[in-house]
């Protein structure tokens, strides 16, 4: 059963969403985006093209990750490495949350990854502690592999830096059926998540589903 621990981490989002007003902050260099990003940046539709990449997961499965661990799923994606101390425990928080109030929709219609950006550190084993960390249940699953599959991940998202601690700090929703993603950047609300998660919803709902001629 899940419980309520992650209050505290939920604390760390607010601490925390002051020292990075900046929406496009970047991990471990509070100055950076200040000079380098712009003063305020919009979630943004972005068309993204979900590989099927084998990675592991915190549990030591290795799947596919288009064909096996989203499968038809809508999927909410973020970036972080078990070291980090900035931006990826109020993500990870973040997620906590939003897991949390989608119940048990979550590895039933929504698909909830964490893709570590660290991978030749961040064993499952790692992630697997990570994740207790976040009362992680089924359905939200910690990703990573060899570096070459986990950065062919990354760049499908368009999220790779070469240096890993330079990540960005985004959030996507998207929906793999039709490619349709939205990008927000820094910390976005639960509200803002679950609302994108919703409207997919609605739009698939709305469309019929393309057969094989």
């Amino acid at each position: 059963m899940r419980h309520a621990s992650w209050h505290g981490a939920r604390i760390v989002v607010a601490a925390l969403a002051l020292a990075a007003a900046m929406p496009g902050a970047r991990a471990h260099d509070p100055s950076h985006h200040v000079q380098h990003e712009p003063a305020a940046r919009a979630p943004g539709t972005v068309r993204i093209k979900l590989p099927d990449t084998a990675l592991t997961d915190q549990h030591g499965m290795t799947a596919r990750l288009k064909s096996d661990t989203v499968a038809d799923r809508l999927v909410l994606a973020t970036f972080i490495y078990t070291t980090c101390t900035t931006v990826c425990p109020p993500l990870s928080a973040l997620f906590a949350d939003v897991q949390q109030r989608l119940g048990e929709r979550v590895g039933r219609e929504v698909a909830m990854i964490s893709i570590t950006v660290d991978p030749l550190r961040d064993t499952p084993l790692r992630l697997k502690a990570y994740a207790a960390q976040y009362n992680a249940g089924p359905g939200w699953s910690f990703l990573g592999g060899s570096k070459q599959a986990v950065d062919e991940v990354l760049v499908a998202f368009d999220v790779y830096t070469p240096n890993f601690a330079d990540h960005p700090a985004v959030v996507l929703v998207g929906d793999p059926r039709s490619g349709e993603w939205t990008r927000f950047f820094g910390f976005p609300g639960s509200e803002q998540i679950l609302a994108r998660v919703e409207q997919l919803q609605a739009a698939r709902h709305a469309a019929p589903v393309a057969t094989g001629h």
